[in-house]
């Protein structure tokens, strides 16, 4: 999928894959209510999909599964903004030995020797990925116009 915007799609891939923020992910709820959620995140530029992790119990897989439409954003949190928004469709799949949790407590923690990892790694907790289809990609870079901590 080509995306819009400044970028191409090597560059929104490289983004993608060395972001170390959140995804913020909207959706609906079953009472037709906007909800939006922040999630740790891994892009997938092979199978064109971004996968996310949470608890099985989330509100969120509920929400999902009622209505697999989604929006998303990962953008910088400083000044030059920057980022990938767009929208998609989501669908539950178990992470049933919580591989792409391991996954993502390496990359946004270091690591899973920390309380953090303890908690969200109990073998009674029950895990699965939101695997995110884009259908559309956009780009943004106000690095220009805000000027850039690069020059």
């Amino acid at each position: 999928m080509d995306p819009t915007g400044p970028w191409d799609r090597d560059r929104v891939d490289e983004f993608l894959a060395a972001a170390r923020i959140p995804i913020r992910l909207g959706c609906r709820t079953p009472s037709d209510r906007p909800w939006i959620v922040s999630l740790w995140f891994a892009w997938d530029p092979d199978a064109d999909a971004i996968r996310c992790a949470t608890s099985a119990s989330a509100d969120l897989v509920e929400f999902v599964e009622h209505d697999e439409s989604v929006s998303f954003d990962v953008s910088t949190n400083d000044p030059p903004y920057k980022g990938v928004r767009g929208r998609g469709r989501a669908t539950v799949v178990p992470d049933e030995d919580k591989r792409l949790l391991r996954s993502l407590l390496t990359k946004y923690l270091d690591g899973t020797d920390n309380p953090t990892a303890e908690r969200l790694l109990r073998p009674d907790r029950e895990e699965v990925e939101i695997r995110i289809e884009p259908e559309r990609l956009h780009a943004w870079d106000y690095s220009e116009r805000m000027g850039s901590a690069e020059e």
